[in-house]
């Protein structure tokens, strides 16, 4: 299916509103993945609010990123994955986790490795996570109530990456440098 990447003045009427608000917070630039959404306003409000929402949470920037960027990697999104991995380096997550995640294999960041590995757990088990995880998630310092946090990202990253693969968002050439080959993990 060919989804148009829309500018803002040719954007419906209630899709302006999010893609404006979003180019100034990012200082003039759109993601492709925005502009497609923007063809399906309530796609792209739901997008924007759930990412408000994570932003919200107890996680830092950087922790934040390595959640959208493990989640994107799992679900073998690459635009998102690139796209999280520019994100990562500007919230000055740790070039080990970065690359960690990027290429299938533990950080040496022992607290970043839990937080990394935990979101895999989840999405791998669905939500059945063993006791285990979840205290090797928690004895790294993170609380329960960060491993509910964690449902916002992984639900952001369900409709991003669905959505960026259904629809063959292509990368932009800002984020081109940060483009994933894949691994076969996923």
């Amino acid at each position: 299916m060919d989804v148009p990447i829309l500018d803002i003045e040719k954007a419906p009427e209630n899709s302006k509103p999010w893609l404006e608000a979003t180019a100034k917070s990012m200082g003039g630039f759109l993601p492709n993945l925005y502009r497609q959404m923007a063809n399906a306003p309530m796609v792209l409000e739901t997008y924007l609010t759930m990412s408000k929402l994570l932003s919200s949470t107890s996680f830092t920037f950087a922790e934040q990123q390595l959640i959208l960027l493990t989640a994107s990697a799992r679900n073998g999104c690459k635009y998102c994955v690139a796209a999280h991995s520019s994100g990562a380096r500007m919230a000055k997550l740790d070039r080990d986790a970065i690359d960690a995640v990027r290429d299938g294999r533990p950080a040496e960041d022992t607290k970043l490795e839990a937080l990394r590995h935990f979101v895999e757990e989840v999405m791998e088990t669905r939500g059945k996570v063993s006791d285990q995880a979840i205290n090797s998630f928690l004895d790294a310092g993170y609380t329960e109530t960060q491993a509910m946090e964690l449902m916002i990202g992984l639900a952001m990253k369900t409709l991003s990456n669905t959505f960026a693969r259904m629809f063959g968002t292509p990368l932009e050439s800002l984020n081109a440098k940060m483009e994933w080959a894949g691994n076969e993990r996923v």
